[in-house]
């Protein structure tokens, strides 16, 4: 008989195009081996290349789902995408732990779009001072991660773990670097050589990648090398902006 796969919850935007959000992280968490639920914070209407509108579901909308579905599965880990702001987030991170405090959470902190569409306040930031440490793990590119620093948000004690992503940077162009607590782990690119085809929602697969890791037991580490093997062969998957997943 077969092992049931264990259960985990994308909580994020719908994208038509199927390149990010919700659509791709159930592409990711089937090939993961894990079962994938899906709970929609925002409709967008985007393509692989530009946003062009976005519109946010009601929070007590999202959080009712969540409750249903945590309540009927034992759900591992939730991956929560695009947010409207620091309340809204919180909200959703504190019905998860209500519903099971040992869920684990990845939260990919997509402040803007690559076309530059704005989804999150950034004057809400400091808010989330109070919320990262309910976090398992938060997945910035650099850019994002040096906004959230120099908001003083990522110092002080019991903060999640970090996962800076290295697609973005001038030096180590490729290595992502995992921070926990006072230790720093540099994940290198597998083949040594960061020659890939820039995808649409790339972020979207690395984080629920992740968390379909998390979701079958692994420690945090070795969920972060699984992430980017997968992440890696996706960004090289075709020329295009969609990726593919195998």
């Amino acid at each position: 008989m077969q092992e049931e796969r264990p259960f985990v919850i994308s909580i994020a935007g719908f994208d038509p195009s199927g390149g990010a959000g919700l659509l791709s992280d159930i592409k990711t968490l089937e090939q993961i081996g894990v079962m994938g639920f899906g709970i929609c914070t925002a409709l967008t209407l985007q393509t692989a290349s530009q946003c062009f509108s976005l519109e946010w579901r009601p929070i007590d909308e999202i959080t009712r789902e969540i409750k249903v579905l945590m309540n009927h599965h034992p759900v591992s880990a939730v991956k929560i995408g695009i947010v409207k702001d620091a309340e809204f987030l919180e909200k959703i991170i504190d019905t998860v732990k209500a519903c099971n405090n040992e869920t684990q959470i990845v939260w990919d902190p997509v402040l803007k779009s690559t076309s530059e569409f704005t989804f999150f306040n950034l004057e809400t930031l400091p808010l989330l001072k109070n919320t990262l440490n309910k976090i398992s793990l938060i997945t910035p590119n650099y850019n994002e991660y040096l906004v959230l620093k120099d908001g003083s948000l990522l110092s002080g004690e019991n903060l999640c773990s970090i996962l800076i992503k290295g697609g973005h940077r001038e030096d180590r162009l490729g290595t992502d670097v995992l921070v926990e607590g006072e230790k720093e782990t540099y994940l290198a690119p597998a083949d040594g050589d960061f020659v890939y085809h820039p995808k649409h929602g790339s972020g979207c697969v690395l984080s629920s990648a992740i968390a379909g890791e998390l979701a079958k037991g692994v420690n945090m580490a070795v969920a972060c090398k699984n992430g980017k093997l997968y992440i890696e062969k996706f960004l090289k998957s075709n020329p295009s902006l969609l990726g593919t997943h195998s």
